[in-house]
């Protein structure tokens, strides 16, 4: 008995981590991606322009949202600051849910675990949930609802102190203080955030220039790996559970929860049933992409699993996010809209799929535990490349936070010291994180020499 337990436990180790190590590289590419528009795509506007829950607000938040952060909790947090600053309660919900729909990384994993017809469904899916959670508010939002409380929620965070990052829209933290020549107290989420903030306000370059300086990929860098602290918990999560939801789940447990046969009722009870479990499944982010690959290898419908990959928004650990934020009231509401939504859009998508002969066959392929994961194969290539972008982002980063900071590029905002490559200006010397940085400098000095050098405070202050 006890080695029959002993090898479930290993084999459902050897699914899992083969899983993790199927898709990684694509988890890291993605975050790549990410990381570089966070950085690079200006969000100044972000709120003002979210301020109506018409179509145009609701597509911009969509766009906003597929090029933000793929943590649900991540989303959460960002939407949180959306709210407060005016964004309508539509768009707020729709950047959330594109932020864990329609973002590259899910997108990649979902092909390689599930397949090509997932990912369509996924993000076909994704922009008709939008479309139906968007009527659905519009039709049932009680008028003063939400007005009541942003109003509650601004006051609440002025009371406790709380303040947004303004870097990254995440929570500030009292560590992670600092004060502008106006007087004004900024909070930041990390160390990485503040110093990314200190080289923004410091630096006059284009993302061209910052690109080919060692202060743009510090940027991308920090970006980088505050995307990898919000989700490779539920990541590692979703990889493991997964492994032993297929080895030791009995089949029976599956069809006594999903009604097996066809018709509009199987699908819809299905995919009822597959957001239900991930209410309770405590996974959310990109974890519940291979907790969906178990699903549906017990025999789910194709509705059902689509459906789970959607409600990564309503785990009971998001739900009481949005209780601590909102309030109970709130709280329910988000859950009956987004429940009806996501259940609503994984039945259309199976309809959808039917009626033009694309659901996947079940049947079609090796199941988990046929599987051979670990192989001289593409996918080694792929992760080997990977792991070296991976490793060369942490690197910059760590080089950013060490580097002294007596001096600051003028280019890119990066800290220096006086072995850095230089040039004078009008009797002013510059010290330069790089020769491309000092190129850009001397090819137009007189756009990068409004700033002095010289680094007058560090840590708590901020003098420029």
């Amino acid at each position: 008995m006890q080695a029959t337990i002993l090898n479930g436990v290993l084999e459902a180790l050897r699914i899992g981590v083969g899983f993790l190590w199927t898709a990684v590289w694509a988890i890291i590419m993605g975050l790549t991606i990410t990381s570089l528009v966070q950085v690079y795509v200006s969000k100044e506007r972000m709120a003002q322009l979210l301020g109506e829950g018409d179509f145009a607000g609701v597509a911009k938040a969509t766009v906003f949202g597929a090029a933000s952060s793929g943590c649900s909790f991540g989303a959460v947090a960002i939407a949180k600051g959306l709210f407060k600053k005016g964004a309508h309660a539509v768009n707020f919900m729709a950047f959330m849910f594109a932020s864990t729909n329609l973002i590259v990384e899910l997108g990649l994993m979902i092909l390689i675990l599930l397949g090509w017809e997932f990912l369509v469904a996924e993000l076909l899916g994704g922009l008709i949930l939008i479309a139906v959670m968007a009527v659905i508010v519009h039709l049932t939002l009680p008028e003063s609802l939400f007005d009541e409380i942003r109003a509650t929620l601004t006051a609440h965070d002025r009371e406790s102190g709380v303040t947004e990052d303004p870097t990254c829209g995440m929570e500030g933290k009292d560590e992670y203080t600092l004060t502008t020549d106006g007087g004004e107290t900024l909070k930041f989420c990390s160390e990485g955030c503040m110093e990314t903030y200190l080289q923004e306000t410091s630096s006059n370059g284009g993302w061209r220039e910052e690109l080919l300086s060692w202060g743009g990929w510090y940027k991308v860098g920090n970006q980088y790996r505050k995307e990898w602290s919000m989700i490779w918990k539920d990541v590692i999560a979703g990889f493991l559970i997964s492994g032993f939801v297929i080895v030791f789940v009995p089949q029976w447990v599956w069809n006594t929860l999903f009604i097996q046969g066809d018709g509009l009722l199987v699908t819809a009870e299905n995919a009822i049933m597959g957001v239900t479990i991930a209410v309770i499944s405590f996974v959310g982010s990109m974890g519940n992409v291979p907790f969906a690959v178990a699903l549906w290898g017990g025999g789910i419908s194709f509705a059902g699993v689509i459906a789970f990959v959607y409600a990564d928004l309503i785990t009971i650990p998001v739900l009481n996010i949005y209780r601590k934020y909102y309030g109970w009231k709130v709280m329910l509401y988000i859950l009956g809209v987004f429940f009806v939504t996501m259940a609503f859009t994984g039945f259309l998508m199976e309809l959808l799929f039917d009626a033009f002969g694309i659901v996947p066959d079940l049947a079609g392929g090796e199941t988990a535990a046929e599987q051979t994961y670990f192989e001289l194969n593409y996918t080694f290539y792929l992760n080997l490349i990977a792991f070296t972008l991976s490793g060369f982002l942490l690197f910059v980063y760590r080089r950013g936070l060490g580097a002294p900071g007596q001096y600051r590029d003028p280019v890119c905002g990066m800290r220096t010291d006086d072995d850095s490559p230089s040039t004078s200006h009008e009797g002013t010397t510059y010290y330069f994180c790089s020769s491309a940085c000092k190129r850009a400098f001397e090819d137009d000095p007189g756009t990068f020499a409004e700033q002095g050098p010289q680094v007058t405070s560090h840590g708590h202050d901020h003098d420029h």
